[in-house]
């Protein structure tokens, strides 16, 4: 089953974060009942892949000015047809950043559900987001097409950028980390 490497995922998330249940009920559920999950033309949903992008020192995430939501984001975006959402993260996060990034952990960071609106022919639909944590190899970043501006925003000061709860609630997460430093691999 191509959706096995996620529920896998999925089950280690809900052990290290059994306080998320609900959202990781609600991620079974949208996952065992659309084979079709990972496509982006699944309007009951589909499944996104997002990158918290640090600095190797750790003190910085790379945030976007998502150009069709208007607001301080996360990078990421569509699986479009892999199943493997920690690949997808990474692609998306090198796309929309211009950047060379390394996997820090391959377990999921965090998991977030949210409505898209509709949009020229495309109905409102769900984004079911699996964020993963990456490091920049460089600071010098491109800003591409999906995103008016890009910054490195301080992890501390993260409420600056974005009032996004699930933006935030990586920033909580990313600092109550015992080891904060990504190193220099």
């Amino acid at each position: 089953m191509h959706r096995q490497l996620l529920l896998d995922r999925i089950d280690d998330y809900a052990r290290r974060f059994p306080q998320e249940d609900d959202v990781v009920a609600r991620f079974r559920t949208f996952i065992l009942g659309h084979d079709r999950c990972f496509e982006r033309d699944c309007w009951a949903g589909h499944i996104t892949g997002s990158a918290w992008l640090v600095n190797r020192p750790g003190s910085h995430v790379l945030l976007t000015h998502h150009r069709k939501l208007g607001r301080w984001l996360q990078l990421g975006g569509h699986s479009d047809g892999e199943p493997d959402t920690l690949v997808a993260a990474k692609r998306e996060a090198e796309e929309e950043s211009g950047l060379a990034v390394d996997v820090v952990d391959p377990q999921i960071f965090d998991l977030d559900v949210h409505e898209i609106p509709a949009r020229a022919a495309d109905p409102a639909h769900w984004h079911y987001d699996v964020r993963f944590i990456f490091a920049a190899r460089a600071d010098a970043f491109r800003v591409s097409s999906e995103s008016l501006e890009l910054a490195w925003v301080p992890i501390a000061d993260l409420h600056t950028h974005s009032t996004e709860e699930s933006v935030l609630r990586m920033g909580r997460k990313w600092l109550s980390r015992s080891n904060v430093t990504v190193g220099n691999t």
